[in-house]
């Protein structure tokens, strides 16, 4: 099957408790919940895009479980191909336990259950024709040094997102095209302080990578973009958070989408950091990403 974008990524089950504020270590609060919903991180990228209008093919695994078939049916309706997904008979899905706060702050526990099944044997299998390919690290380095060897062969671009951090495998120097990451984890990556200058440290571990694109997530403060060119600074429009859980996907979902429907790189950046300051504004993950349309009179009533 030929499509825009493929994903090799997570696939959880989100358990989502709502409370006052978050704990501090020791303490007990009171929550409500859990609600439970769609999420991991490769499965929230992949519906990002495919709202935004583009095909959408995702690469992962669940248990044989009910977790597991809700989410496929759950993933499936936002129209994004789901048949490479194995279904694991030897783990139950994954899961994440998701805090958030009247504030819309979130602290977030993951079980990675099948995911961890994943192969590259199964990405080799399932790798589709696409013009975009998209993975990040709640699956093996295995898969994702896997998922970029396809990209190279089949002429796509690489997308690396490397979160939760973990050491990135020397394998991808040289493969990757657009890396997104936020300022915590590009501290993790250079063993440095936030406070030393943040496009010194972007274009010197985009220079690491060889990498083309090296695009830092920075919250409210919108999104900073490093190339051989330079660096720009995209704002984020002003909104009032009420649940920031998944907004990281949102961006890097509507990045693709926007750089496989042809936009140029400012421009999807653009579009990225509206989509992921929209998704604060509804609880959830997936059930808070914007649609094309949802999202432009958005950004139209946001302007004023």
């Amino acid at each position: 099957m030929s499509v825009d974008i493929a994903v090799v990524g997570s696939l959880n089950l989100d358990r989502i408790y709502s409370m006052a504020r978050l704990p501090t270590e020791g303490e007990t609060l009171h929550a409500t919940g859990p609600a439970l919903s769609s999420g991991g991180k490769g499965a929230n990228q992949a519906v990002a895009a495919a709202r935004l209008g583009v095909r959408v093919s995702l690469v992962g695994s669940v248990g044989d479980d009910d977790a597991g078939r809700r989410l496929l049916h759950l993933v499936s309706a936002d129209g994004v191909d789901t048949a490479p997904v194995r279904r694991s008979t030897s783990s139950s899905t994954g899961e994440a336990v998701i805090f958030v706060s009247e504030a819309g702050e979130n602290l977030i526990v993951i079980t990675g259950g099948a995911n961890a099944d994943l192969t590259a044997g199964d990405v080799r299998s399932n790798c589709p024709d696409a013009a975009w390919v998209v993975s990040g690290f709640e699956v093996s380095d295995e898969c994702v040094v896997e998922a970029a060897k396809c990209a190279h062969e089949i002429g796509a671009s690489f997308v690396l997102n490397p979160s939760p951090y973990r050491t990135i495998p020397e394998d991808l120097i040289g493969r990757v095209s657009v890396m997104v990451m936020n300022e915590h984890e590009l501290a993790a990556a250079t063993a440095d302080s936030l406070e030393v200058d943040l496009v010194r440290l972007g274009e010197s571990l985009r220079l690491a990578l060889r990498a083309e694109t090296l695009i830092v997530t920075l919250g409210a403060r919108g999104a900073a973009v490093v190339t051989a060119a330079g660096s720009i600074h995209v704002p984020a429009p002003t909104v009032t958070p009420v649940d920031t859980s998944g907004a990281g996907d949102a961006f890097t979902g509507a990045l693709v989408a926007r750089l496989a429907a042809g936009d140029d790189l400012e421009h999807a950046v653009t579009i990225a950091v509206a989509a992921g300051a929209f998704a604060t504004t509804r609880r959830g993950t997936q059930a808070s990403y914007p649609t094309v349309n949802e999202l432009d009179q958005w950004s139209q009533t946001s302007a004023r």
